[in-house]
């Protein structure tokens, strides 16, 4: 088990950060960056999930949650900042007071928000707004992660064409280095190259999407409001992240009510949704292994089936 980071020597590194830089007014960066000094009172584990430790820090100043990994250089948490600063522009999202790297281990340092059961309605709503707003184009401007998984930069007016060489594309590669079967990579391959047919009728617009939407990555603040966080950023069909709610459930058909009032989902989502969650269960195959691979599989081959 790795040692547990000095938690003052990360906070003494953040704030040294907001010093050296220019700071906008308001907020909590902000007041932060007003103290010379932040004492550490005490810490407490948080669940953070299977790639990163996650803490609770009392401060002098107020409480902040810490995210925490030994530093492997890949850029994950600079990369996870940027992308909930781009959905805070749209949704609530705990605001990002620093990255670093010290002595080893990388941290992402973030506001404090107490959490709560997530309103299904309002969640539906604040998600359809987000995903309303038509994009620039297709992808993102700098490679991200989806778990400990890269997300490859690049940029795409054409959906499909993104959507096969930069996501699907690349999780074949490494599932095949993982030793999923050769027939299942060759089948997926053959999806890739078949992707155009999923999109005769329907011509997808770039959405705004969390790009790792599941039950453990939202909340809400007391007063109802949806929070996210944990992102793999990026534009895309917004039926890719619908999809994502469905793959592991835990979304209630209040959710999809709210959602389809605001933004309708076209006809055609019932087949591509699992042209979506397989992308997600290749990833979870080259983070896991296990039943994902025959899971996989499957989904590979009734994918063909719906467009022969």
């Amino acid at each position: 088990m790795a040692a547990r980071p000095d938690f003052q020597i990360l906070l003494d590194d953040a704030l040294t950060g907001l010093h050296n830089v220019d700071t906008p007014a308001g907020g909590l960066r902000a007041k932060l960056a007003e103290h010379p000094h932040l004492v550490l009172r005490g810490h407490q584990s948080v669940g953070g999930g299977c790639i990163a430790d996650a803490a609770r820090l009392e401060t002098d100043v107020a409480p902040l949650f810490i995210k925490t990994h030994a530093d492997r250089g890949d850029g994950m948490f600079p990369a996870e900042a940027r992308g909930l600063e781009a959905l805070g522009t749209r949704i609530r999202t705990p605001q990002v007071i620093a990255t670093g790297s010290v002595e080893g281990t990388a941290y992402l340092l973030l506001e404090w928000l107490d959490l709560g059961p997530v309103n299904d309605t309002a969640l539906g709503e604040a998600l359809a707004e987000l995903h309303a707003e038509p994009q620039p184009a297709f992808g993102w401007p700098e490679d991200n992660f989806i778990g400990a998984m890269p997300q490859l930069a690049g940029e795409d007016d054409d959906w499909a064409r993104f959507y096969g060489q930069r996501r699907l594309a690349p999780q074949l590669e490494w599932a095949a280095e993982r030793g999923l079967a050769t027939r299942s990579i060759d089948a997926g391959q053959e999806l890739v190259e078949a992707l155009p047919a999923f999109f005769t009728d329907y011509r997808p617009y770039p959405a705004l999407i969390h790009g790792d939407m599941w039950g453990a990555n939202h909340g809400a603040l007391a007063d109802g409001t949806p929070v996210l966080f944990d992102p793999a950023t990026y534009r895309a069909d917004r039926e890719a992240e619908i999809a994502m709610t469905e793959l592991f459930g835990g979304f209630s058909p209040g959710f999809y009510r709210a959602y389809q009032a605001h933004l309708p989902l076209d006809p055609g989502y019932r087949v591509r949704k699992r042209l979506y969650n397989f992308y997600h269960v290749l990833n979870h195959f080259n983070l896991f292994g296990g039943g994902y691979g025959s899971q996989a599989d499957g989904m590979i081959r009734q994918l063909l089936a719906d467009i022969r």
